[in-house]
């Protein structure tokens, strides 16, 4: 793997020198940099899923083939050879567009779409023994292209298409492996948004209702169960920090966090791939714009938080999927030759 710049990234947040400036005073640039690493070892492909076990990352299921072709394998990520290895295959129907978080035990897979009919199934992927278990359905209606999160100790599974959008959540307790339903989502109805979580808190942001991107933002307390509704994602206001916020507003985009600071990357609006990437600041709750992602337009691709560093990998652009895997370095200057 190239570089890691965790103490000095540290060292400017300590230093409170990264919130309020988001070009190069000298040549008026972006902020950031995107390295290539290894490929990912799979069949390259889009609309998969990603979870976090205690620390380790994975990969599983997805299409490709133009979704002719859907998967149900699984893929294990070595943070230090940079490298994957192919685990147990998901029991279950091959599904793309499928919802999954993990717990501090196992991981968990469920719903999505086999190419005839949407799915309600739920599977549990137990590291240790490199099993797959089935668990509790879910307590929502069959459906794809939810957005889900681990917050507070419990799963969270919400949104989603279902033959109509949907707006509802549901909270998964391990221990009792039960659904229960919980307040909705305020806003708008969603398909294709993003998560992340900052110091216990989740943030759901994108997605599409009609065809259309949302830019309703809200984020949510497991602690108190409440949604509560964050600054809109364009330009709304009089003041001057969202003037550029004409292109945060996304669905099937990548969300990951590093250093309390949320990143949203790739994705797409009105059918069209993004490569703009921003930052987002709980503390003041703004965005920045940092340099774009370097591997062109990409949708359905999926991204994971590891150590405080940021990855993108797989995903789309018109019919052609992909395998490649890029680091994000949100306090380099760009680089075009690494």
């Amino acid at each position: 793997m190239k570089r890691f710049h965790k103490t000095a990234l540290a060292a400017v947040l300590a230093a409170g020198t990264i919130t309020g400036c988001s070009y190069d005073d000298e040549e008026d640039e972006l902020v950031g940099n995107w390295v290539k690493v290894s490929d990912f070892d799979g069949v390259a492909r889009c609309a998969a899923v990603t979870f976090s076990v205690n620390g380790t990352v994975y990969i599983a299921t997805g299409g490709y083939g133009g979704y002719k072709y859907r998967l149900n394998d699984l893929w294990e990520f070595d943070e230090v050879s940079g490298t994957w290895t192919q685990k147990a295959s998901m029991e279950g129907p091959a599904r793309t567009y499928a919802s999954g978080f993990g717990t501090d035990m196992y991981g968990y897979v469920g719903l999505g779409y086999d190419g005839d009919n949407y799915l309600n199934d739920f599977w549990r992927y137990d590291p240790s023994s490199n099993t797959w278990t089935q668990v509790s359905d879910f307590g929502g209606s069959a459906r794809r292209a939810t957005v889900a999160f681990y917050a507070g100790g419990n799963g969270y599974v919400g949104c989603g298409y279902d033959g109509n959008h949907l707006k509802d959540f549901w909270k998964y307790n391990e221990g009792s492996d039960t659904w229960e339903q919980i307040t909705s989502i305020g806003g708008s109805k969603r398909m294709g948004a993003s998560a992340f979580v900052i110091d216990g808190i989740a943030y759901v942001v994108g997605g599409e209702n009609n065809s259309n991107v949302v830019t309703d933002f809200w984020s949510f307390d497991p602690s108190s169960g409440t949604w509560t509704e964050k600054r809109e994602i364009e330009n709304v206001s009089d003041d001057d920090y969202d003037d550029d916020y004409g292109t945060i507003a996304r669905s099937y985009g990548v969300a990951f966090t590093m250093y309390g600071l949320g990143y949203l990357t790739c994705g797409e609006n009105a059918g069209s791939g993004m490569t703009s990437t921003w930052e987002y600041n709980p503390s003041d709750d703004q965005w920045t714009e940092r340099t774009s992602y370097e591997a062109g337009t990409r949708s359905e691709a999926v991204g994971f938080s590891l150590d405080n560093r940021g990855f993108v990998l797989t995903g789309k652009s018109g019919t052609c999927q992909y395998d490649d895997m890029w680091e994000f370095f949100p306090e380099e200057e760009y680089n075009e030759n690494d």
